[in-house]
């Protein structure tokens, strides 16, 4: 008797359409799971900054009172030789420190001469007021008088001037004569000589121009608060500024 064939068994049939959501939906799950261990990392760094030891908040609150009587006892030498008037008017100012630890009255000192980072430099002209400022922020910078020279390299590759209120490079003489042409100043010559020679225009000249923005000297950064004559990094160094300048130009 022949034997009977069986009939082939139906293969299991899977419609596309449901493959289509299995990858879709195992798709969601692995973003769902990058998106959770990384909304995990995110709050595990949220919370070392939040949870600060109380040891840190009164080492910084007590190192911004120490900056601030400091800065008051800084006030009060204005007898000492080393906050008279120099002979010369032109002084450049650089920032070399920057910290958290700084009191609020120290921070404004600096803002008002513009100095709102490490590095961040800029011309004034040497008074009395002036030598106050420099005088309560003494730690944080550095100055002295440029050479013209030195003045000159540095309008010339650090230059930049405000223009409707944007950071300009100084490449066309135009756009200094539009801005500076009231005073006479016609091009970057004209700005080297006002600045130079603490002209009559040197306050229009100087709010013109935006602070400088050095680079960190070779050898690494300027951190000693002592004042330069005693072998630190701030206060006065007179004519050796040239020196640094031309390390941080």
């Amino acid at each position: 008797m022949a034997e009977v064939e069986e009939a082939p068994k139906a293969l299991n049939y899977i419609p596309e359409i449901v493959l289509k959501k299995r990858k879709s939906s195992d798709d969601w799950a692995i973003r769902r799971r990058e998106q959770a261990e990384l909304k995990k990392e995110r709050t595990k760094k949220n919370k070392s900054l939040v949870f600060r030891r109380a040891e840190d908040f009164i080492k910084e609150y007590r190192n911004k009172e120490l900056d601030f009587v400091q800065m008051k006892h800084r006030k009060k030498q204005r007898t000492s030789a080393s906050n008279a008037v120099p002979e010369s008017k032109l002084l450049f100012v650089i920032r070399i420190r920057g910290t958290n630890d700084m009191h609020f009255q120290t921070r404004k000192a600096l803002h008002s001469l513009k100095l709102r980072s490490i590095n961040s430099a800029v011309f004034v002209k040497a008074n009395e007021g002036v030598m106050d400022i420099l005088k309560r922020i003494e730690p944080y910078v550095t100055c002295g008088s440029p050479n013209f020279q030195t003045v000159k390299d540095l309008i010339c590759k650090k230059g930049y001037g405000k223009i409707d209120k944007q950071k300009t490079p100084l490449t066309d003489n135009n756009l200094i004569e539009q801005a500076l042409g009231q005073y006479g100043i016609l091009c970057i010559e004209d700005i080297v000589h006002e600045i130079a020679t603490v002209g009559s225009h040197f306050k229009e000249v100087v709010n013109f121009l935006w602070p400088f923005k050095l680079t960190r000297p070779e050898g690494g950064k300027l951190l000693k608060k002592t004042r330069y004559s005693d072998s630190g990094d701030a206060g006065n160094r007179a004519d050796n500024i040239n020196e640094l300048i031309n390390k941080m130009n």
